[in-house]
């Protein structure tokens, strides 16, 4: 048995007693391991008798062996018999300890009070979803343009929506500097991949044309060296390709390959639906995300510097996560922003404390309308995510242990409770 006290905020102090079997088992296991290292003139290391022995042996490092021993084991029982949450690692602290018995507590970092206000009256609004002929001729024209071919160019110049071949060399006060050169680059005129000024320059040159072209590089450039630096680039058109667009009718619609879309009057409806569906899923986004900034206002929280450390230390891993599936490391991003990781967590340590306010809000909700979760929850959601990432649902099981999905299930059904 333990005893449970909330001394502060967010720390508790839970103090346990061990004695009796429990206690002389531990004890007699600890002054053992203690005989197995005395030596004594005229015995073989650990064979010692024993009452000879015990006077080599301190009787108070044999306690505080026993103790330590247990401490883990009561910390679990304590933990487990009054439900808690510990939010780091507990400090142990010795009351008392004699033959009898030993008096241990542990000085926990706890979940912090929270209050939430009137939450029942928060307003989850979906806005009016549309879908005007307009943006469908938009998205057909934009999947026109994406099909589209390059056609050599044999006369005329270079147009705006144009691809280019050209050579180019940048100077900077009449050295070349490093990075600035190309050969045999295709730069779509109109693609704003360049330096602001660049493309706009090229436009009225013919093939095998020279030219130099004059820019200046934007304050925010990442080469230090370059920022907000005039440079001359030298620049030569081999080639001028011209877009042509195929013909809208039902053979390049069946070339598509959509399912059940083999018809221009079936790609209007076809794209109009998908406009919908993304728009709708935009609305509830937005709608959710206004409903929660609404609770955040509202909950009430003074939260330890050790859920903000943690917290902080899984946005910054799933940064870097996304961050290698682009290629980059995130040791090179920071170099490429001229950032410590101490600069970084900074800037999301505002999002940080409105996560867990978020989080510790939903979870005081679904206790005061005793949201629970269900076997039937649970499995549906290892089948949602299976099928999200085309996994075996045991294969998702080994990634997401049961109680964190169980968590998540818990508050996400809070939040639909919130929006009805």
């Amino acid at each position: 048995m333990s005893e449970y006290k909330k001394v502060e905020n967010a720390k508790a102090e839970l103090t346990c007693t061990l004695e009796g079997e429990e206690w002389k088992k531990a004890k007699d296991h600890a002054f053992n391991k203690q005989l197995a290292k005395v030596e004594i003139k005229g015995f073989r290391k650990g064979q010692a008798p024993r009452n000879l022995a015990a006077k080599y042996i301190s009787s108070q490092g044999v306690l505080l062996d026993a103790a330590e021993a247990l401490a883990q084991g009561a910390l679990d029982a304590a933990i487990a018999e009054h439900a808690l949450t510990l939010i780091d690692r507990p400090e142990l602290k010795i009351d008392a300890i004699d033959d009898d018995k030993c008096v241990m507590t542990f000085i926990c970092p706890v979940l912090p009070d929270v209050k939430v206000g009137d939450y029942k009256n928060l307003e989850y609004k979906l806005d009016e979803v549309k879908v005007e002929d307009k943006e469908v001729d938009d998205q057909i024209a934009d999947l026109l343009d994406r099909k589209a071919d390059l056609e050599l160019k044999e006369d005329g110049e270079v147009e705006d929506g144009d691809t280019t071949v050209i050579d180019y060399e940048g100077f900077k006060d009449g050295e070349a500097f490093e990075g600035g050169k190309g050969e045999n680059y295709d730069l779509r005129i109109g693609s704003h991949s360049f330096i602001p000024g660049f493309e706009e320059q090229l436009i009225g040159m013919k093939p095998e044309e020279t030219k130099e072209i004059k820019v200046t590089f934007p304050e925010d450039y990442h080469a230090e060296e370059l920022k907000g630096k005039d440079a001359t680039f030298k620049v030569t058109v081999h080639e001028i390709k011209k877009k042509v667009l195929p013909e809208l009718n039902d053979e390049f619609v069946k070339e598509l390959k959509y399912d059940n879309v083999n018809t221009v009057e079936e790609l209007r409806n076809y794209t109009k639906e998908n406009l919908f569906k993304r728009k709708e899923d935009q609305a509830k986004a937005d709608a959710e995300n206004a409903l929660l900034d609404k609770l955040a206002e509202i909950v009430e929280v003074d939260i330890p510097e050790p859920m903000i450390k943690s917290e902080l230390d899984s946005m910054v891993q799933n940064y870097e996560s996304r961050l290698m599936q682009q290629g980059i490391a995130l040791t090179q991003f920071l170099q490429l922003t001229g950032q410590k990781i101490e600069d970084l967590r900074e800037t999301m340590k505002e999002d940080a404390k409105k996560r867990i306010r978020l989080n510790l809000g939903l979870d005081e909700i679904a206790k005061e309308e005793k949201v629970e979760t269900t076997e039937e929850d649970i499995n549906n959601e290892y089948q949602r995510l299976a099928d999200m990432y085309g996994m075996p649902v045991d294969d998702i099981k080994k990634y997401v242990p049961e109680d964190t999905l169980k968590d998540d299930v818990r508050l996400q059904k809070t939040l639909e409770l919130l929006k009805k």
